[in-house]
């Protein structure tokens, strides 16, 4: 019975791991989107704002 058990806390272990290093997995890329999406927001904002200062300079 004791072998029972030590399989059982195994298959229990893995499956637990399983989920552990999905969750962190799943975290890690959200911040590594998150971060990205802020990077490119940065940029096109930048853009903009450069884009719309020429403007308003050559209007009188």
């Amino acid at each position: 019975m004791r072998t029972f058990w030590t399989v059982v806390g195994v298959i229990a272990a893995i499956l637990i791991a399983w989920v552990v290093v999905d969750v962190v997995l799943r975290l890690a890329v959200f911040a590594v989107k998150l971060g990205l999406v802020a990077v490119v927001a940065l940029v096109v904002f930048l853009l903009l704002r450069r884009l719309f200062a020429r403007r308003g300079d050559q209007t009188p």
